[in-house]
């Protein structure tokens, strides 16, 4: 307020809040405070080294009406519409460098957003066909809520962020991050708008944050335009509750570099179209994964959105002629409880087999969820028809290798009865151990 916010929610107060945050990482850092019980609209912020955004109790930050007061990242911020003319839920292919960003941060360091204050990301100015299950934007990719790009030693906390079109938290070569106890709360009919993005990050701790969103709640990525930063690695994720209309938790589907060393634990995934899904499509690879202590509820949303309630997913595709896929291996399911339409689903390629994988310590609940059909897989994005039209199994397995199941019990109700084949189903499968309970 001091540098001229209005805080009434009419005036831009963009200028005030970037003066306040310039002149506080000029003078070596402090907090810039956006007091309780005001409305601040702005366009785009740029944010700075050694400085704090803290807003207070009933604090909200709306991001503005209009496009033109977003900052420009490419094209000088002029906006194109899908080339292919396709909806995003089937035109998939994203370099992941926006048109435009509300908050962007590039190259500092030291920076938190913190408070019990809401930043809103004014997402009905982004809304195009709405099918009543599925809300397209008006164009692709949209403006993520927070950009924040190489920042070493970035803190989010408690914050409320909310009403995001597309991806909420996009973190890009970041380096030790922590985001802990915020509540990401979108529209869960609003497609792209994933939870938190960390693409091309490491050192990254996500932590007791609640995450309702339209598609996937948090999501590692490893997108082409930034892949001089390389691996996505060193990542834990821990005692969460998650909501999606996609996967609550996934690996890609961008992902030109490699996924390593991640720990996902003490987590509640409900009202999901996919609890786990590791989405294979370009040249990176997945090692070195556990996860543990996860409670899965899922059932289908609608047609529109990718998933078909399956509660693990993993598939190692190509995404198109000339773009190979990478590896996954190395990963242990463990202590995991599923209850939905759908189970655990395994799909390689020919010449790209899924290996190495355990599940230990497994149930899974199969039982009707929701009204939507019950017709087997889906395997989008992928080259020709992406999905899999059979009766569903507990276990489906096809090109893999090295799978062991142990201590895995499933247990179907009488709603799903009329759409099972059997618990277990190996196509494609060599060396699978399975114990006696599957």
């Amino acid at each position: 307020m001091d540098y001229g916010a209005m805080g009434d929610g009419a005036a831009n107060d963009a200028p005030a809040i970037q003066k306040a945050v310039d002149e506080c990482s000029q003078a070596g850092g402090g907090v810039v405070l956006f007091p309780g019980g005001r409305v601040y609209r702005s366009g785009s912020v740029v944010l700075k080294s050694n400085v704090e955004i803290h807003l207070e109790p009933g604090a909200v930050w709306k991001a503005w009406d209009t496009i033109e007061e977003y900052y420009p990242l490419r094209n000088n911020g002029r906006i194109t519409v899908h080339e292919s003319g396709l909806p995003s839920f089937l035109n998939s292919e994203y370099a992941g460098r926006p048109f435009n960003a509300f908050i962007y941060a590039l190259e500092e360091e030291n920076i938190t957003i913190s408070g019990q204050g809401t930043i809103d990301g004014n997402e009905s100015i982004f809304y195009g066909d709405n099918s009543g299950y599925h809300i397209e934007g008006t164009y692709y990719p949209r403006v993520p809520l927070l950009l924040l790009e190489a920042v070493n030693h970035l803190t989010i906390r408690d914050v409320r962020l909310v009403n995001c079109a597309f991806w909420t938290v996009h973190l890009v070569g970041c380096n030790d991050v922590l985001i802990d106890g915020i509540r990401l709360l979108n529209n869960l009919k609003m497609a792209n708008s994933d939870g938190i993005d960390p693409d091309h990050c490491k050192n990254v701790r996500i932590s007791n944050c609640h995450i309702e969103c339209g598609d996937d709640a948090i999501v590692l990525k490893n997108s082409g335009d930034y892949k001089k930063y390389g691996a996505c690695e060193n990542i834990v994720i821990t005692n969460c509750t998650l909501i999606s209309t996609s996967a609550a938790i996934k690996f890609g589907t961008e992902g030109e570099s490699d996924f390593r060393n991640i720990l996902v634990s003490n987590c509640c995934i409900h009202r999901s179209n996919r609890g786990i899904s590791i989405q294979i499509r370009d040249c990176g690879n997945v090692e070195n994964v556990i996860f543990s202590n996860i409670r899965i509820e899922t059932r289908r949303f609608s047609h529109e959105w990718w998933g078909r309630a399956e509660a693990i997913c993993l598939t190692a595709l190509d995404r198109k002629p000339g773009v190979k896929a990478g590896k996954i291996r190395n990963i242990l399911f463990r202590d995991i409880t599923c209850e939905g339409e759908n189970g655990i689903f395994l799909l390689g390629s020919s010449d790209n087999y899924i290996e190495d994988v355990t599940f230990d310590h497994i149930r899974l609940v199969l039982d009707r969820k929701s009204k939507w059909e019950i017709e087997g897989y889906d395997k989008r994005p992928c080259q020709g028809d992406g999905e899999i039209r059979t009766m569903i199994s507990g276990i489906y397995v096809d090109k893999a290798r090295d799978i062991t199941f142990q201590d895995v019990k499933i247990r179907k109700k009488e709603g799903i009865l009329p759409y099972y084949r059997e618990d277990v189903t190996l196509l494609d499968a060599e060396r699978v151990k399975m114990d006696a309970e599957a």
